[in-house]
């Protein structure tokens, strides 16, 4: 599995992440601007001493990531107020799964030409806006892998 990050904002968040993929074996991308320097104290601290472990790549920005794809790529928009719920998805174990900014999600434009592909994890409380990135992460990416027979598990 893919999980990529699309100008993440909070390096405890990132670190989080980095940690996730590297305990499931999978590929982290991070795509640029992000909100923070790479050798940052709480981004080391929160990925503790996974980042040795994890499979990773930095990208300078959206389009840059996109033309690298292989031209079957699957990519899962994860997003609140998407059409379909995560768990409807049917993921294969290239698929990426994609998340935006801690503090405006992903462009618009970018779920607007993919509405076939945008996920959404539902919500209980109207007053609560969002999940925290990692928690997402985790959700949606266990899922995947739940689909899949948790491949590679130890």
């Amino acid at each position: 599995m893919h999980v990529v990050l699309l100008e993440p904002e909070i390096p405890p968040n990132t670190g989080n992440v980095a940690r996730l993929c590297a305990a499931t074996g999978s590929t982290l991308h991070l795509v640029e601007p992000l909100g923070f320097e790479l050798n940052d104290a709480q981004l080391r601290r929160a990925g503790m001493d996974y980042w040795q472990h994890v499979q990773w790549r930095r990208w300078p920005d959206w389009p840059a990531f996109r033309q690298a794809l292989p031209r079957d790529a699957r990519l899962w928009l994860v997003e609140s107020n998407g059409p379909r719920l995560y768990t409807e998805a049917r993921f294969a174990p290239q698929d990426y799964l994609v998340f935006g900014r801690e503090t405006a999600g992903l462009p618009r434009k970018l779920l607007r030409e993919n509405p076939d592909h945008w996920l959404r994890i539902p919500m209980f409380q109207p007053r609560a806006r969002s999940l925290n990135l990692s928690n997402c992460v985790a959700l949606v990416l266990f899922e995947a892998l739940r689909q899949q027979g948790f491949p590679g598990e130890v």
